[in-house]
């Protein structure tokens, strides 16, 4: 088989400790398998790494991916898949961000960068074309990710910039990749991947045409798909406040995260509503590489220390500085998220911490001398700031926080544990799930942790009745599963023009042909995509060899604290019926009741390799 187009063929190598580089080419079976992006990522993972490599190790590799429609004339297709071991996790881990460094990627010509090692000293790798060659970066360690951006967009115009900011430098195990001023990804702790191997920042610069099979049917389909989006009906609403509507959708749903999720409604909801964002703070938007209906809120800040400044809001951002904090002043929450963006840590997670710092202490179990003399309570915007100066510096007790929640729990024990809100080490994002089994489900099976991403399923939840516990309702998960996690992780292009628009899923068969001249149909998308899901679950497996269900659990403060006020009152998870969810999630993915694929799973899939893998490490496979 032949790669014609979509696909450049060419995977770049840099081995940082030796300063040296190659390039490889693509395997067209590795291409047509696993498509490209997390596909990719997980392929390299899994070959390449020992079972036990330390996350933060020269060992561990830093993957940037792309795929097959990533950086061509089509709706949102400026994507870029980050990966790595998690060190937050110690499992799979990646995410993905939209920026020019994708697309340069491409016309650089390579589907995707593998780094291993770590630079003698704090560097900046350039890929320019066939030119890649590491450069000193000593006056750029220890600045903001805002800061190193436009240093680097001075120096290298119209080039597509990735680079961490001083927590990636401390290895703050939630640490992200960032771009253009607040696109950030990786949540699993792929900036401390990337700071731990010395590097501040990719610039990547290409000069060539993006190979594509049948280039002028491509253009044609890209033209009338950019029309489509724009005449969908919700378009004019979503360009003026993009997922920040999602605040209000959320409060009347009873799903907004409140006072580190014990509730699902805040009665200081309008506060940090798209409305209010979109009257009071909003001064302009941007978005990703070729899209025309971007989401990126830029808000100018009215009050407080970064009086003036602007920053980037999204509904996460909102939910998890805002109400998940007992804050309903806009003001602080664009000034945590200004602080998060600079610090180049993810803003759910932080988010997070500092909410589950503040009950911690509010439940005496941890002293004000540990916290400096801060005092948090729900609201206190300064107080959270304060904390989280403590966190990003690692300062005292800000040591323990910069390891993530699961961790911090761990350390002040079994009872703190039980409010500590994360699965498989990665902190959730802005749903709570008191009332939502699939949507808890989703969080549970999510293969980098509970991350909306890949767990966005409480739309449909809701439009099937939270109430149904039913094998169609797992079915309809693993469904959302394969085309959001599989398939637009994979392609890599953006999921929300389909998910937010209606923006149709045939166009992406048409523009896969016309990209590579391969008929890929929507069942070979979803078979990949079950391939993809496999080979990251064997990854996790292989790292935790007596694993078990209890690894896919939400936390037990939605079994065991129902809500107090709202209309959910009095309601809370059932661990029966989220049992039996599990289970048949199990069966439908051919997955024993422990959660490990089975080996006619893995033959099925073309994973024999897995098998091989697991048997090796310990783990006992049913048939």
């Amino acid at each position: 088989m032949r790669i014609s187009g979509g696909w450049t063929g060419r995977v770049l190598r840099v081995d940082l400790d030796r300063g040296k580089h190659s390039v490889q080419d693509l395997s067209p079976r590795v291409a047509v398998e696993l498509l490209g992006g997390r596909g990719f990522a997980a392929k390299i993972l899994w070959d390449e790494l020992e079972r036990g490599t330390d996350p933060l190790s020269p060992e561990n590799r830093l993957i940037f991916a792309t795929g097959p429609l990533t950086g061509l004339l089509l709706p949102s297709s400026g994507k870029l898949v980050v990966a790595a071991k998690s060190p937050l996790t110690g499992g799979y881990g990646d995410g993905n961000i939209g920026t020019k460094a994708a697309v340069q990627l491409k016309k650089a010509g390579y589907d995707l960068v593998v780094v291993q090692g770590r630079a003698p000293q704090p560097s900046v790798l350039v890929i320019e074309d066939e030119d890649v060659r590491l450069e000193g970066a000593g006056d750029l360690w220890g600045k903001s990710a805002e800061e190193v951006q436009d240093v680097l967009e001075e120096k290298y115009p119209g080039a597509g910039i990735l680079t961490i900011g001083p927590g990636g430098e401390r290895l703050i195990k939630f640490a992200v990749i960032t771009s253009e001023h607040g696109r950030a990804g990786g949540r699993p702790g792929i900036g401390a991947v990337m700071g731990s191997k010395n590097l501040k920042a990719v610039v990547i610069r290409g000069t060539k045409e993006i190979p594509a099979a049948r280039r002028d049917e491509l253009l044609e389909l890209g033209r009338q798909g950019y029309l489509a989006v724009r005449d969908a009906d919700a378009y004019a609403f979503w360009m003026r406040q993009g997922t920040m509507m999602t605040v209000e959708w959320c409060q009347k749903n009873g799903t907004l995260p409140t006072f580190n999720f014990r509730e699902g409604v805040f009665d200081g909801w309008e506060g940090i509503s798209g409305l209010t964002m979109e009257r009071e703070f909003k001064v302009a938007q941007k978005g990703c590489p070729n899209c025309n209906m971007v989401c990126g809120m830029v808000n100018e800040i009215k009050g407080g220390p970064y009086l003036g400044r602007r920053t980037e809001l999204d509904y996460e951002n909102a939910a998890m500085l805002g109400s998940n904090l007992g804050i309903d002043d806009m003001n602080w929450v664009l000034t945590l998220n200004l602080f998060a963006d600079e610090q180049g840590v993810d803003t759910i997670s932080m988010g997070s911490v500092l909410a589950f710092v503040t009950e911690a202490y509010e439940l005496g179990m941890i002293s004000d001398a540990k916290l400096e003399g801060i005092r948090p309570k729900w609201g206190d915007g300064e107080a959270m700031l304060r904390l989280a100066e403590m966190l990003a510096e690692r300062r005292g007790f800000g040591d323990a926080m910069a390891e993530g929640t699961a961790k911090l729990a761990k350390g002040l024990g079994p009872e703190a544990q039980k409010f500590a809100m994360h699965v498989k080490g990665l902190e959730i994002s802005a749903y709570d799930c008191h009332t939502l089994p699939g949507m808890a489900l989703a969080y549970g099976t999510s293969p980098i942790g509970a991350h909306h991403k890949d767990a966005w399923f409480i739309a449909w939840e809701l439009k099937m009745g939270r109430e149904v516990v039913s094998r169609e309702k797992v079915e309809s998960l693993i469904e959302m599963q394969r085309i959001r996690g599989g398939f637009f992780e994979a392609a890599v292009t953006c999921r929300l023009p389909w998910i937010e628009l209606g923006f149709d899923l045939e166009w992406y068969e048409k523009y896969l042909h016309a990209a590579t001249g391969l008929e890929f149909k929507w069942d070979d998308l979803k078979r990949i995509a079950d391939r993809i899901y496999n080979l990251v679950r064997g990854f996790w497996v292989r790292e935790n060899p007596s694993w078990d269900r209890r690894m896919d659990y939400p936390p037990d403060r939605w079994f065991e604290h129902p809500l107090t006020v709202g209309p959910y009152a009095g309601q809370k998870l059932d661990r029966g019926i989220y049992d039996r969810l599990l289970s048949y999630y199990y069966e439908v993915r051919g997955w024993d009741e422990r959660g490990i694929p089975k080996k006619s799973t893995l033959r099925d899939f073309g994973l024999d390799y897995v098998i091989e893998g697991l048997e090796a490490a310990g783990v006992r496979l049913s048939e």
